[in-house]
């Protein structure tokens, strides 16, 4: 991964943002399959979306 990825992460964490969200990010970024229907959250699908627009716009709402 490049240096971009991994300060965005770490901004993430330092955020206090969900897992769920992180995770959706993380592989939304790296154009991975999304999970399983049924294991899909509206945190997760955020974090994908932001993640795939390499931005984290929607990180805020879903803050543990």
């Amino acid at each position: 991964m490049n240096d971009e990825y991994f300060k965005i992460v770490t901004k993430l964490e330092e955020m206090k943002v969900s897992d769920e969200y992180i995770i959706g990010w993380q592989e939304g970024y790296q154009g991975s399959p999304k999970i399983e229907e049924q294991r899909l959250t509206d945190a997760y699908e955020a974090g994908y979306k932001d993640g795939e627009s390499k931005t984290v716009d929607n990180a805020e709402k879903f803050k543990k």
